[in-house]
């Protein structure tokens, strides 16, 4: 009589046979440990897609959280050494911010198209390995050099962002792309909070600015060994991927457009967090002003892991334009009100907070929409043009922030308000056709 064994090597032997070209190889049975061990896997990995979906957009976010961890103080620091140490007038502050994110712009579209030519992993490695240049930017101490150092430093990020956005949508199934993001953008943020604490810290006890810009070299490192231990699989089915083009150059063309010239209308909109820390700055102090860098950061964390875990409860497109860009215009508008008006720093801090949220939002469902509505063999592409139309934007928008803070902060934070919300109707407008699906 056959025993139950012989009954289940036969099943697995031959079962699938009536598959031309497919076979299996019985290598024979395991004990019950390797059956507990397999058991634990398994319960390891249900784990690991409930916080972090899985092990690479573990290390991918892990990269992003050192990243952030380094040269987020040195951003927060930026405007405070640049306009209060070497004594730059405001306007030159607005020009580096221009030049930052308008060359800033070739740099995300470049890395994005060699991304897809030579290999994801490669450009971003190659982009992360070079943003510590921006942490020798304090021993330069020269309104020339130190703000070349910091735009080579950023520019390298840059290039590294459209790459390891495309390896992230890569690692992740379309079921769990927005969660994907949004543990991305929450450990993202969430680094850049363990550095402006740190920051707070080493100013309250009057470290040299030039060592503080030093020390954010350290975890910039750790961040690079993170990107070279994750390994995403970046070759494709080809047949899905055709199936998949199909589908979405029918329906999605009008989405991907709202949201690329949504987000260079944000751009317009959106400044550098420096202003609002050198706008406190000048009313109170520069710990309080950085440590408004701190709650932005901690609260767009927070709003980026929370709406990307509960995607699905939200419509897409009108949460982006709500939550998104009219939020952070509501946030610019109290800035300016608390400037005009000499109120309590609280209202400023619940507009750094609004603005916060937004970013986290916007973060989250943007590369999610690009990811949902552009050709797989080209997200490296598609990723490079949403950073480029963001930074093309951030570069007109930082200009007019400058030259309008000159006249009175408040205008500047006005005409941020007033273009948020155009942009908030636009990618309504574009887009909400993908929030009937």
């Amino acid at each position: 009589m056959e025993s139950s064994r012989d009954k289940i090597k036969r099943f697995y032997e031959h079962y699938n046979e009536l598959e031309k070209g497919k076979f299996i190889k019985f290598n024979g049975f395991k004990g019950k440990e390797e059956v507990l061990k397999q058991m634990k896997a398994s319960l390891y990995i249900r784990k690991m897609e409930k916080w972090f979906v899985n092990k690479n957009v573990l290390y991918l976010s892990l990269s992003a959280f050192f990243a952030d961890a380094g040269y987020q103080a040195a951003v927060a620091l930026f405007p405070v050494f640049l306009v209060l140490f070497l004594k730059a007038p405001v306007y030159y502050l607005g020009l580096i911010y221009a030049l930052q994110y308008g060359i800033g712009a070739l740099f995300a579209y470049a890395g994005g198209v060699l991304a897809d030519e030579y290999g994801k992993k490669k450009v971003a490695v190659a982009g992360n390995s070079l943003i510590p240049i921006l942490s020798f930017l304090g021993v330069a101490s020269n309104l020339l050099l130190s703000p070349a150092l910091f735009l080579f430093g950023w520019w390298a990020r840059d290039s590294r962002s459209p790459a390891r956005r495309a390896l992230v949508a890569l690692a992740s199934d379309e079921k769990h792309r927005k969660r994907a993001f949004g543990v991305l953008h929450a450990l993202d943020l969430g680094g850049g909070a363990v550095a402006i604490t740190y920051l707070i810290i080493l100013l309250s006890f009057r470290v040299a600015y030039s060592l503080i810009f030093l020390f954010t070299t350290a975890p910039l490192i750790i961040s690079t060994f993170f990107l070279l231990k994750s390994s995403v699989n970046e070759k494709l089915d080809k047949i899905k991927i055709k199936l998949g083009n199909v589908k979405k150059a029918r329906i999605d063309k009008n989405a991907f457009a709202g949201v690329i010239i949504s987000t260079s209308l944000f751009g317009f909109s959106y400044y550098s967090l420096g202003y609002p820390i050198l706008t406190i700055a000048q009313e109170s102090t520069s710990i309080l002003g950085v440590f408004s860098y701190l709650l932005f950061l901690l609260v767009s964390a927070f709003s980026g892991y929370y709406l990307g875990s509960r995607a699905k409860r939200y419509k897409i497109i009108t949460s982006l334009s709500l939550f998104g860009y009219l939020l952070a215009g509501i946030g610019s508008l109290l800035m300016g009100l608390f400037y005009l008006y000499s109120l309590n720093i609280i209202t400023a801090y619940v507009g750094v907070l609004m603005l916060g949220f937004a970013v986290g939002a916007i973060e989250t469902f943007e590369p999610t929409i690009v990811s949902k509505t552009s050709y797989k063999e080209k997200s490296g592409k598609s990723f490079g043009q949403l950073s480029a139309f963001r930074s093309a934007g951030l570069f007109l928008g930082n200009l007019f922030m400058g030259v309008l803070y000159v006249f009175s902060p408040f205008y500047s934070y006005l005409y941020a308000f007033v273009v948020s919300a155009i942009a908030a109707l636009i990618v309504y407008a574009f887009g909400r056709k993908l929030d009937l699906r």
